[in-house]
């Protein structure tokens, strides 16, 4: 049994917790940071002795950051870890629980920068066709969240929070909730559009409001549902289980920077902070263009 003060850092991380929730942090976010701190607060508990807040310090940080690694977590696993206390131990600090600040501390390891796989147009197209030979309850909602996905290049969790309210199908336009309760507005593909009406015929019957995306239960389709649609459509036409939501989003992005659209107009429709978040699809498009070379020039 934990003591008082195992207790209490255990106490805190509920109150950090509810205050994400106070600032509408996402779902998904929040799952994350409360397994990683948990296990964080665990740490402490069976290796270091039962600790109050104030006791945390750099020995301590250095032992857990320590046996992440000797548990063979990857490198993009210990930064998503790392990330999560650092916002932890900002917010004790700045309640007055710690003396001394220290998140910047933390040493992250570095991630090596992975061009992600994507699939070509043909691929994509064929996924997105394939699924009409398919006899599924759900067909004509799952196609319509297939579409959304490519056609607007959105997140799992953005495409979970959509509302009725935020589809305009005669205007052509989406409202998206991004990180951090951000709001951008994404062009509807004509495509996505069509599918969407479909559903929405469908959908009437279930509930007249609130979440577009439905489960058969009539409540909103989690995040969750949405990767598992995703890989049992791409394994029942492609053959390929590694698919999954965001495979589209990366599809929809070097799509577009492959018909001739900017990085800065990318970034907005995918709702990226940073530039340089954008920037790795330029790789992706470069790799492309190295493989029609090796195939084309006579001298390659």
């Amino acid at each position: 049994m934990p003591d008082e003060s195992s207790t209490c850092l255990g106490q805190f991380l509920e109150e950090f917790l509810n205050s994400l929730r106070r600032e509408n942090v996402s779902p998904h976010t929040l799952r994350a940071y409360g397994a990683d701190l948990r296990q964080f607060v665990d740490y402490c508990g069976k290796n270091c002795g039962a600790l109050r807040p104030e006791k945390i310090d750099l020995l301590i940080l250095r032992g857990w950051l320590a046996d992440l690694y000797r548990r063979g977590l990857s490198p993009v696993s210990i930064r998503r870890k790392v990330a999560a206390l650092r916002a932890f131990l900002n917010h004790l600090h700045k309640e007055g629980k710690l003396a001394v600040q220290l998140a910047r501390l933390i040493a992250s390891p570095k991630a090596s920068e992975t061009v992600p796989r994507v699939m070509t147009p043909e691929q994509t197209n064929n996924l997105l066709d394939g699924t009409n030979g398919l006899e599924r309850r759900n067909l004509v909602r799952d196609q319509a969240i297939l579409e959304v996905l490519y056609g607007c290049g959105i997140r799992a969790g953005e495409l979970a929070g959509l509302n009725l309210e935020d589809v305009d199908i005669e205007g052509g336009w989406l409202r998206v909730r991004g990180k951090g309760r951000k709001e951008r507005q994404v062009p509807l593909t004509c495509k996505a559009a069509e599918a969407i009406g479909r559903y929405l015929i469908e959908r009437k019957t279930l509930n007249e409001h609130g979440a577009l995306f439905l489960n058969q239960s009539g409540g909103r389709l989690s995040d969750r549902s949405i990767r598992r649609l995703v890989k049992f459509y791409a394994t029942a036409v492609m053959g390929d289980s590694s698919v999954h939501p965001h495979s589209l989003r990366h599809a929809y992005a070097t799509h577009l920077l492959s018909g001739g659209a900017d990085l800065r107009s990318i970034q907005e429709l995918l709702g990226h902070a940073q530039l340089s978040t954008t920037q790795r699809y330029t790789k992706v498009s470069l790799e492309d263009l190295l493989a029609v070379y090796d195939r084309s020039h006579p001298r390659a």
